[in-house]
């Protein structure tokens, strides 16, 4: 059920202060996963029909992250109904400059930056270039023979067994292909962080090349493990296409939409808007990060330009990219995808045998589209991330997020600057711009 667009809005907010004339966009289908177990019912089906959005519980809720030592400074920016509901900002995006946080900041969303180097990628899908089950050797030979690590010998060396089968494309797109997340303290971790293959000075095809040589930590399709394998999207974009992929990306996504503030490199006449990076540490309060250390990769021209992070963006930027997905690839005159595409991307391929999710249970009943996570179920409980069945979202390691609604029309965008990973003030967001609490949902 879809709330109806008569007497939604709240007028008199000083946040709804601008509204576009673009036409709201069709719903959706909802994404697949499964059918929805006997006997259970979305919440949020009987609150959609009196209204989302309301200002005032929004403007709050990232008040009080600032005001409670969560974070320094918080945006955030929703579309509803093809029209700007709301735009809030609360804190210091440089708290030692006493800077405070404003709808022009801009911030360094990392893994945010997948979805985009996904958009682009299908653009490529749409001209025929490649298939979904192709294997990713036809594009990225460096992967051939890849095997799968099965433990140590006694000099400690590693062993490893013949793959069950060799990835295809769609296991790069949904993270099964097999690569390990994140360089930890097993014998297959110190190998990664030895071979060193996201190497901002070297190349796509150098990384490549690095993680070829390197055992898979699973089977591919058998696990799901965030990983590098959205980089290998990118090098297949550069390939397929003869262009550079920052390129790329600039020519068919950003410059179309219009993300004139979304890139890798930060020219000097933007940094006084970078907002600065701040560890959350064990005690709760917050420490900034080193500029050198925060900025080193966004104020360098490395010739590494990854599809796994590295972008920067300011809300309305972002909020353009997140309004074309809800509108089923087209931007106002501009498509970006077709609608089945974006239908494409916002599916669930997780199947139910792949039980083995890493991390990604933690943002709620979810499987895994094309860059996204794609909700499936209802929240089970209240301590879960609130949602509607067939939205699908992402979000950054600084604690970034976005959020596309088909069911409700909307799209929201949540910008912070705080590390390490806080899904805490996801949460909170999250209830806010539904008003679970107000509507009895939650206590």
């Amino acid at each position: 059920m879809r709330r109806g667009l008569a007497g939604s809005k709240k007028n008199g907010s000083a946040h709804m202060i601008t509204r576009f004339g673009l036409a709201a966009a069709l719903m959706l289908t909802a994404c697949s996963g499964g059918d929805e177990p006997a006997g259970t019912a979305d919440p949020a089906t009987e609150m959609a029909s009196d209204g989302i959005v309301q200002p005032d519980v929004v403007d709050a809720a990232l008040a009080d992250m600032v005001a409670d030592g969560r974070v320094a400074g918080v945006a955030a920016l929703i579309f509803e109904d093809g029209e700007e509901v709301f735009f809030g900002a609360h804190g210091m995006a440089d708290r030692e400059a006493e800077k405070p946080m404003a709808r022009d900041t801009v911030v360094q969303i990392f893994s945010m930056t997948k979805p985009v180097a996904g958009v682009a990628l299908m653009t490529l899908y749409e001209e025929g270039k490649f298939a979904l089950d192709d294997p990713i050797t036809k594009y990225v030979p460096e992967l051939s023979d890849m095997a799968v690590y099965s433990g140590v010998d006694e000099e400690g060396n590693l062993l490893t067994e013949p793959a069950r089968r060799q990835p295809i494309v769609m296991d790069f797109l949904r993270h099964t292909a097999g690569f390990i997340g994140d360089a930890n303290e097993t014998p297959l971790g110190q190998a990664y962080a030895a071979a060193n293959p996201l190497n901002w000075e070297g190349t796509l095809a150098d990384e490549a090349e690095a993680l070829g040589k390197l055992p898979l930590l699973y089977h591919p399709g058998e696990q799901w493990e965030y990983s590098l394998a959205v980089d290998i999207q990118a090098l297949m974009v550069e390939r397929l296409s003869g262009m550079a992929f920052e390129n790329y990306i600039q020519q068919t996504v950003l410059d179309p939409l219009g993300m004139t503030e979304t890139a890798y490199y930060v020219p000097e006449e933007r940094r006084d808007r970078m907002a600065a990076m701040y560890i959350t540490e064990e005690d709760g309060s917050l420490t900034r990060q080193p500029d050198e250390q925060a900025y080193a990769f966004n104020y360098n021209k490395w010739p590494l330009r990854p599809g796994t992070f590295g972008l920067t963006s300011t809300l309305d930027d972002y909020a353009k990219f997140t309004r074309m997905l809800l509108n089923d690839g087209a931007f106002g005159d501009v498509k970006i995808l077709e609608p089945e595409t974006v239908k494409l991307m916002r599916t669930n391929y997780l199947d139910e045998e792949i039980t083995e999710r890493l991390w990604l249970p933690s943002k709620g009943q979810v499987g895994f589209g094309i860059d996204f996570a794609v909700r499936t179920a209802p929240p089970v409980d209240e301590n879960e991330n609130y949602g509607f069945v067939g939205e699908y979202f992402w979000d950054g390691y600084a604690s970034t997020m976005f959020w596309v609604d088909p069911e409700n029309d909307l799209t929201a965008v949540f910008f912070v600057q705080s590390i390490p990973f806080n899904g805490e003030v996801h949460k909170l967001y999250r209830d806010a711009v539904y008003n679970v609490r107000n509507k009895g949902i939650v206590d």
